[in-house]
């Protein structure tokens, strides 16, 4: 990793050379200047540096002119001001123009490579933070969920409209749809993109359990809980909890999400204390959830309030257009090169098969073929015996001439004499092959006798 680019400003010359001979002591690229024009001159031309340290008191541009153009311009750049008058009304000014620190002069040595650290790991942070957040919105971005269906338009459409309100959303599907993929887009297109997007499985944990991971916990609230936790729906705060297959939460549990939604807030486990959450919920469920009210498993008023906004993911076998789309999509996420493919005999059966595990069964078959092809063209024996045996035509036997069919009768007889022969003549063992008793078998034979 290359050195941290700091640009130090003093007019003072012998604390400037102090202070650049320090920095540079502990391995930064330092660039000196003498006053703030200069640096805004150079930040316009060259762009920003990683950190700041500037005097505040200067000619023409003082330190917090400085900052003020720092933030403006290059927001993720901190700026420590530093002064010889140092007092109260500097400090407070300094911070709240959003300078990063405010330090004393004479310098204390250990105490400003202290703080030069801190900011510039907050300017690593800062960068890698934004970094992850576009490239979030790059790989969940509504244009991402793939299908051109009118189905799936229609999911767009409602996905992109709900996005931008706080609107409790419910998203409906069988299993390996893609409704994570969904809630994803909808929190990277909202306005609450910036803050957390937690996801749980409700079916996977147990309901004791999984009251503990929504709501956390007080210290000493059941065997084993040493320490105070937060929950899932505080560290969702400001962003967006997605709570996945809600139809298999308990009735107690269901109780307890009501109330965190009417209210907007929680009780950790153990203990009364309200504690205030901002989190938009988005729901899902592969089961249809108004059956689920209807036979008494799932509350009503809780059902009502996570069904402000639905929106149904079709199952694959309801939009077979998006298929050949779907699949090519995959094979350009897993391909190994590029001009990954599917030769048009294997799209005509991914086209044709029904696919019980939808969009998922389908990436993970791409995949799949991809692998045992190192070609990069996924043919159709690449793909399972269960995709290539729904493709087979069945070949129905020629008519026999109505002379030569047999009766029901004469089949029954055929076949008893066959497994007669097969047991050696053994009559007991044969009519037992046949789930039948020997009288049965005797008159199957046209012989009467037992």
């Amino acid at each position: 990793m290359e050195p941290a680019r700091i640009t130090v400003i003093d007019d003072d010359p012998s604390s400037r050379d102090l202070l650049t001979r320090l920095l540079r002591g502990e391995g930064y690229q330092v660039t000196p200047l003498t006053d703030g024009r200069e640096a805004l001159e150079r930040l316009a031309a060259d762009g920003a540096p990683d950190l700041v340290v500037s005097d505040i008191r200067m000619g023409e541009v003082d330190g917090l002119q400085v900052t003020d153009a720092f933030r403006q311009k290059a927001p993720e750049t901190p700026v420590i001001l530093v002064t010889a008058f140092g007092n109260i009304d500097g400090a407070v000014e300094a911070i709240r123009r959003g300078a990063f620190d405010y330090v004393s002069k004479p310098y204390d040595i250990d105490a400003i490579k202290v703080v030069v650290a801190r900011a510039v790991k907050q300017r690593q942070l800062a960068l890698e933070n934004k970094a992850l957040r576009r490239d979030l919105r790059e790989k969940y971005r509504l244009e991402n969920v793939v299908g051109r269906s009118e189905a799936m338009l229609q999911v767009y459409k409602t996905a992109a409209r709900v996005a931008a309100t706080d609107a409790t959303v419910l998203i409906q599907g069988e299993s390996g749809t893609g409704k994570e993929l969904v809630a994803r887009a909808i929190h990277a297109a909202s306005p609450r993109s910036g803050g957390p997007f937690v996801a749980v499985d409700c079916g996977a944990i147990a309901e004791g359990v999984l009251e503990s991971e929504l709501f956390g916990h007080a210290r000493g609230a059941f065997t084993g809980a040493q320490a105070s936790r937060r929950g899932l729906f505080e560290e969702a705060n400001q962003g967006t909890l997605f709570l996945d297959e809600i139809g298999d939460v308990g009735p107690n549990l269901q109780a307890r999400l009501l109330r965190a939604l009417q209210e907007g807030t929680i009780r950790r486990v153990g203990t009364n204390e309200a504690v205030t959450v901002d989190v938009r919920v988005v729901a899902a469920s592969n089961k249809d959830l108004a059956a689920e009210v209807k036979a008494g498993r799932f509350r009503e008023d809780l059902y009502y309030r996570l069904n402000v906004v639905t929106i149904r993911i079709p199952p694959l076998r309801e939009r077979r257009e998006d298929i050949p789309l779907l699949a090519e999509h995959f094979a350009a996420k897993h391909g190994r090169a590029e001009g990954a493919a599917i030769s048009a005999q294997a799209r005509d059966l991914l086209v044709g098969y029904d696919w019980p595990g939808n969009v998922r069964e389908l990436e993970n078959v791409v995949a799949r073929g991809l692998a045992l092809n190192p070609s990069g063209v996924i043919l159709p024996e690449d793909l399972p015996e269960s995709i290539r045996r729904a493709g087979e035509v069945p070949v129905a036997p020629a008519a026999l001439p109505a002379e030569d069919r047999p009766t029901l009768a004469e089949l029954e007889k055929r076949y008893a004499v066959q497994v007669l022969r097969e047991t050696g003549g053994n009559k007991t063992r044969a009519a037992e092959i046949l789930g039948i008793d020997r009288k049965t078998l005797y008159r199957l034979l046209g012989d009467e006798r037992e």
